[in-house]
């Protein structure tokens, strides 16, 4: 019997071998169920393939466990508020003495009161009524949005949400999304309770870790298993790249040419949007930095810049995770075999 490959390159879709980020997960859900919860909110911020949305998922399954809890998953490139109401009062249907008889509700938003009278609801209107009920059921709601993407939508949605908090109404958000995206929603001035969200930026997966995954499921020695874990440097989608690739390919090919493929998945799935991402400047910085770490003097030099002017996107390409900086005055690209694809993007 042939086993169904345990890796997957879906994005979105939950893995069957993933690297639990059990004190990510265990942070978040103690602080949302605390009786006095710090923050009501939570961003996680990645650069694609980090594995945003699967921490978000193994916390949403954690929370979804508690019979108090209602979990909301909203689309954040839909009307969030008008989603909201709509995805609130399905959830609230399941449960009894929430919505009462008569209680209908439209796409447009509107719909009869929750006991039954004719008069009109918009959203607002909707969602207080039943998280008002929930309130007093004892029961709280917990909302994700994956992918934030700033803009009018989110800020509306946003401004709501903190109008609810203070409220003092039962709600939790957890919001993923990349660097660029984050900064610009916690940098509006109309929305300044994110700003003083608690952000989580995702390191690299543990590499014991995988190099424990990888042995077991490929039944190989230590070392090999150690030698292909460096080669993911810790990146999560990378971590199932190679593991798909090796567990297809280990028998009928070498693993330089498994890493040619590795190198062709990298590229059509996460490095390409990166790298049309950049900026030409950040492009020239990227390309001045060898897959090693390398002094920023030396990088300084190939690209006849400043110092004062390679901080600033030094800065930028480290807060969108590309490149750290493993001791001083040094950097180094964090993405594995980054250097390896990008070379075919240049003239």
């Amino acid at each position: 019997m042939v086993k169904n490959n345990p890796f997957t390159l879906t994005f979105g879709k939950s893995p069957n071998e993933i690297i639990s980020r059990y004190e990510l997960v265990n942070e978040i859900i103690t602080t949302f169920k605390s009786n006095t919860p710090v923050s009501h909110a939570y961003l996680i911020e990645g650069i694609r393939g980090s594995g945003k949305t699967v921490l978000m998922t193994s916390i949403e399954k954690e929370i979804a466990k508690e019979k108090d809890w209602l979990v909301i998953d909203l689309n954040s490139t839909q009307d969030l508020l008008s989603d909201f109401a709509m995805r609130l009062v399905d959830s609230c249907k399941k449960l009894s003495d929430i919505i009462k008889k008569g209680f209908s509700f439209s796409v447009a938003g509107f719909g009869l009161g929750l006991n039954g009278d004719p008069q009109n609801r918009d959203n607002v209107s909707i969602i207080c009524e039943l998280l008002e009920s929930l309130k007093k059921k004892n029961k709280k709601v917990f909302i994700t949005i994956d992918e934030v993407v700033s803009g009018e939508n989110m800020k509306y949605f946003a401004s709501e949400f903190q109008i609810l908090l203070r409220k003092d109404y039962p709600v939790f958000l957890l919001m993923t999304g990349l660097y660029e995206n984050i900064y610009s929603i916690q940098n509006d001035p109309a929305l300044t309770f994110l700003l003083r969200t608690p952000k989580i930026n995702l390191e690299p997966l543990s590499l014991s870790q995988i190099t424990k995954t990888y042995q077991s499921i490929f039944n190989i020695d230590i070392e090999l298993a150690k030698k292909l874990a460096k080669i993911t440097k810790g990146y999560a989608f990378a971590f199932q790249a190679l593991g798909l690739l090796y567990y297809d390919y280990r028998d009928s090919l070498p693993l330089d040419k498994i890493l040619l493929k590795f190198d062709d998945l990298l590229d059509d799935f996460v490095y390409r949007k990166i790298w049309e991402g950049l900026s030409e400047q950040d492009k020239n910085v990227l390309l001045a930095i060898t897959d090693s770490k390398i002094q920023v003097s030396e990088v300084c030099k190939k690209i006849n810049m400043t110092s004062s002017t390679f901080s600033k996107y030094r800065e930028r390409l480290l807060n969108r995770g590309i490149i750290h900086a493993p001791q001083h005055g040094y950097v180094e690209i964090i993405l594995p075999r980054f250097v390896e694809v990008i070379q075919y993007y240049v003239d």
